[in-house]
């Protein structure tokens, strides 16, 4: 069935577009801090792990760093910004811990699952997302969305992350769909939505948070305004 200008495959990026990356991952640190017997003030801790995690995320989505990398030195680099002496296997242990329990928790964005239903009967759903596969897989299937996509794309099975055109096309073969009849929508400007418009395909960028963004880029704030564009 095909939708508006001739859509019929709706991609989304998963973590902080429809999975609640934010409040999942504070509930995750808030158990396994307890269970490593770490004392530190939670909303201290997130201040600064949230802006650190962002800056070696991106450093991983260029292929500057590898996963394991980024899973300790986002920890380490923001004890130190608190002034907290850990120890490396402390830190370890923490970041074993934080994959282990982070998709047991599945709160997900407002109207996501209400928006997966007013789409899944008018579209092909997929998902194309920089995150691990097993960890992403888990993600889905806890908070009950994995049974609305027909194929999920992520960038340990693809060999490449976002914006990578190479992600884009390996999801497009999966869904069996053409650029021009597919559209893209995700929190990233840069690894959702430049990506995806430069191989062609159609995007929405998903931007809670209100910022000055480029008036030929579409945007919602929500994710209910999907039913006006959609």
């Amino acid at each position: 069935m095909k939708g508006n200008n001739g859509i019929t495959d709706v991609f989304f990026d998963l973590d902080h577009t429809l999975w609640d990356f934010e409040k999942n991952s504070a509930l995750t640190f808030n158990k396994i801090f307890k269970l490593n017997n770490v004392e530190v003030n939670l909303n201290d801790f997130l201040e600064q792990y949230i802006p650190i995690n962002f800056k070696y995320w991106k450093l991983y989505r260029e292929e500057k760093i590898k996963k394991e990398d980024l899973r300790f030195a986002r920890l380490n680099e923001t004890f130190q910004g608190l002034n907290i002496s850990m120890e490396l296997e402390v830190i370890h242990q923490i970041s074993e811990d934080y994959i282990k329990y982070l998709s047991t928790f599945n709160y997900v964005i407002k109207d996501a699952i209400h928006v997966l239903e007013y789409l899944k009967p008018k579209y092909k759903l997929h998902i194309i997302t920089n995150g691990y596969d097993k960890v992403q897989y888990e993600k889905m299937d806890n908070s009950n969305i994995i049974h609305y996509f027909n194929t999920i794309t992520n960038s340990e099975i693809a060999g490449v992350k976002k914006p990578n055109p190479k992600i884009f096309e390996f999801a497009l073969r999966q869904a069996n769909v053409r650029a021009k009849n597919s559209i893209m929508i995700g929190d990233s400007l840069e690894a959702d939505v430049e990506g995806a418009l430069n191989i062609g395909m159609d995007a929405i960028f998903y931007n809670p948070k209100p910022s000055e963004i480029s008036a030929s880029v579409k945007k919602i704030s929500s994710l209910i305004q999907l039913k006006q564009l959609l």
